[in-house]
């Protein structure tokens, strides 16, 4: 079963559907996929959960203008139990990758899940004051207060305070708070935990939220540990147990700074969990990641200490063309080969995301998407010991893969990829023969600033990935994009994309620089630039133009530039300290103005340890002094604005907490004053991403019409 979404421009949001497949075995060992012939639009689902035996469907419905939540269970022919969970209980249930986690017991009559706590009472006021609690409001001319203002958890999550954890009988659809679990904590990505004598406990991520909320939107650096909770107690029976003993949760993980993402292995006896430990404790807001695992106790109490096993650390410096850390933005619902000891994942390698598999006892990793290629991988799903599986690249549309063990599980196994003939990757012949013509390459581009103090892994060379057309004449060169990712910390990956591709059709050639401080790299690359922002990372860039116009790959003439957030920041700095060199500029909801940017972000943080880098962690404070006001501003794309002469187009969420709107604006009205030409186009209900359909598509037809004024 395939979940499918696609923007629907005419309601200005994704349309959701499912498409189901049958794989059948053949008798000459090949595979062959039999597809239904139409998908099912699934409208108002947030979510659909198989449940382990794969007997019973889960679909969560939030439907527009309701506030109850909908709880469908499925058989293979209908819906057998229907339950709305009014406001009440809980707000909406998390879907999000994040918080979210969705998870069914062992004997498939509870359900796990992670929702909006209600808010506290509102006090209540009439003409009079306060009204005492108890009293009725009926006809004495009463209204609801506004009460004590909390934090949220940032951009992306407006509103959303206390993700909660709840559990549901799928048989009575009664619905219970796990109270053992304080306001204390917010909560996400549950798992139940092996059934011993027919009892079982919840696992899920806590992070500390009776503080200072900062923003946890793609950022790991948020202190959390994994918790045990043995209420509410569902036996085989779906009895609920509720003795105080079993309010009691257990912090699993206490000797680590960071516990995400836990899976037990299928018998039961470990329980695997990726840390961010390396952005916790160094403050960047992505970094490298590592993998490890504790014991789970044969008798099920939890009482005890548990001992934190390294399985595979964080990689500081990888040797040429070895593995160079895990950077996972998700994992499957069940990881695991029949060994039930290997585990299968997507993680960055470089500028490509790639498929491993981890023997969870031994430490091995071992690369198992093709090593040549420079594509881009992505697991869906395993079907026993096989794996279906995405890969496209900037110049492919994605394509499903089934890859076939050879052999038995080993660090060394192959595996045969198979081409996968599926009616959900199919495009248009227009779209096909715009691409056709086009090629990519991912270069490797030398430091230009190697100097001493440098570490060995921030001296190795970046990429840069090149998409231009197949000329015949190396000569005549289609006027250059330089696209920049946000961050710092992040990747462009070689994967296909709508927006890349519809500038490719456009006629010009795309420089996608992966600068260093991205994932991919290993961890001393990534820590180098924090405290250089502005200068290395500029100069990483600039680096790339020069290098591909040194090879006869861009004409120098004939350059535009383009970035989101960081990637902003980078391309409003490079028309202020290169001012000759663009002819052309776009700037997404970019960081102009770090002095300003402080005190309205959800994540001031971050511009204490970008700007102050690894001293920014343990000196960050809620009122800056002249002192740090002073080299945000130094650092600043605004502090070269004076030089800035290229026409810039400004792109703006309105509703961004990340890089909140009037550090753009600021920016652009400073470009007007001093007669550059500026255009700004601002999207009054989108958040930092610029995502929603219309949106999306009003963005990139701008950002081509404006790079076709200035660069053709």
């Amino acid at each position: 079963m395939f979940l499918i979404s696609q923007p629907n421009l005419s309601s200005n949001k994704l349309r959701k559907s499912v498409l189901s497949c049958q794989i059948l075995q053949k008798s000459n060992n090949s595979v062959g996929f039999s597809w239904a012939q139409f998908p099912i639009e699934m409208s108002g689902v947030r979510a659909v959960v198989p449940s382990p035996s794969g007997s019973k469907l889960l679909v969560i419905r939030n439907c527009e203008g309701e506030t109850a939540t909908h709880f469908e269970i499925w058989d293979p022919s209908r819906v057998k139990k229907e339950f709305a969970v009014p406001a009440s209980i809980h707000g909406s249930v998390y879907t999000d990758g994040w918080f979210e986690g969705i998870s069914w017991n062992a004997d498939e009559t509870v359900v796990a899940y992670v929702a909006e706590e209600p808010d506290c009472p509102k006090p209540t006021f009439n003409v009079f004051g306060y009204m005492k609690v108890g009293i009725s409001n009926k006809n004495s001319g009463s209204w609801k207060g506004e009460g004590d203002w909390e934090d949220d958890w940032g951009e992306t999550y407006a509103g959303k305070r206390q993700p909660a954890l709840f559990v549901i009988d799928i048989n009575s659809g009664d619905v219970h708070h796990v109270t053992g679990v304080g306001r204390e904590l917010s909560v996400g990505q549950v798992v139940w935990g092996p059934s011993i004598r027919g009892e079982q406990s919840l696992v899920f991520v806590g992070w500390p939220s009776d503080t200072r909320k900062f923003g946890v939107k793609y950022c790991s650096n948020r202190p959390c540990a994994l918790y045990a909770a043995k209420s509410p107690l569902f036996n085989s029976k779906a009895s609920i147990s509720n003795d105080a003993e079993d309010l009691v949760i257990v912090n699993l993980t206490q000797s680590i700074s960071s516990a995400l993402y836990p899976h037990f292995s299928p018998d039961g006896k470990f329980l695997a969990f990726v840390s961010a430990k390396c952005s916790v404790d160094s403050g960047a807001h992505l970094a490298t990641e590592s993998l490890h695992m504790i014991e789970w106790p044969s008798d099920g109490k939890l009482g005890q200490s548990f001992i934190i096993i390294d399985v595979v650390p964080a990689v500081m410096c990888p040797e040429d063309g070895c593995f160079p850390g895990l950077y996972c933005s998700k994992f499957l619902s069940y990881p695991w080969l029949s060994d039930g000891r290997t585990m299968i994942l997507s993680s960055v390698w470089g500028s490509a995301q790639t498929l491993l598999s981890v023997d969870v006892l031994s430490g091995k990793v071992s690369r198992i998407s093709p090593h040549k290629s420079n594509s881009s991988w992505d697991v869906l799903a395993l079907d026993g010991d096989n794996i279906i599986a995405v890969c496209s690249s900037p110049i492919d549309i994605p394509e499903i893969k089934y890859g076939s063990l050879v052999g038995k599980i080993s660090r060394d196994a192959k595996w045969n990829w198979l081409d996968v003939s599926s009616p959900i990757t199919k495009c248009s012949e227009e779209a096909l023969s715009l691409l056709a013509p086009m090629q990519f390459d991912v270069l490797k581009i030398p430091i230009g600033d190697a100097s001493e103090d440098l570490t060995e892994g921030a001296r190795k060379p970046f990429e840069a990935i090149y998409v231009s057309p197949k000329s015949t004449n190396p000569y005549l060169c289609d006027p250059l994009i330089v696209i920049l990712h946000g961050g710092p910390h992040d990747v462009s990956l070689s994967s296909f994309s709508k927006s890349s591709a519809f500038l490719c059709s456009l006629g010009y050639t795309l420089l996608i620089v992966n600068y260093r401080g991205s994932l991919g790299y290993g961890e001393e690359a990534l820590q180098s630039l924090p405290g250089k922002v502005g200068s290395q990372d500029v100069n990483d860039v600039l680096a790339a133009i020069d290098h591909v116009i040194d090879t006869g790959l861009a004409n120098p003439s004939k350059i535009c530039i383009v970035g989101l957030s960081h990637g902003g920041f980078l391309t409003t700095h490079l028309i202020g300290q290169a001012p000759d060199r663009f002819a052309a500029a776009v700037a997404r909801n970019p960081v102009c103005n770090l002095a300003l940017m402080v005190g309205t972000t959800d994540i001031p943080d971050w511009c204490f340890f970008e700007a102050f880098g690894s001293e920014g962690k343990s000196i960050f404070t809620e009122s800056p002094s002249a002192e740090h006001l002073a080299l945000f501003y130094n650092k600043s794309p605004i502090s070269h604005i004076s030089k800035v002469k290229t026409p810039t187009l400004f792109l703006l969420g309105a509703q961004d907490l990340r890089v909140p709107v009037y550090d753009g604006l600021q920016y652009a009205r400073a470009l007007k004053e001093r007669g550059v030409e500026t255009k700004v186009i601002m999207f009054p209900d989108d958040v930092h991403a610029i995502k929603r359909p219309q949106s999306d598509f009003e963005s990139f037809l701008n950002i081509g019409l404006w790079f076709n004024k200035y660069c053709k």
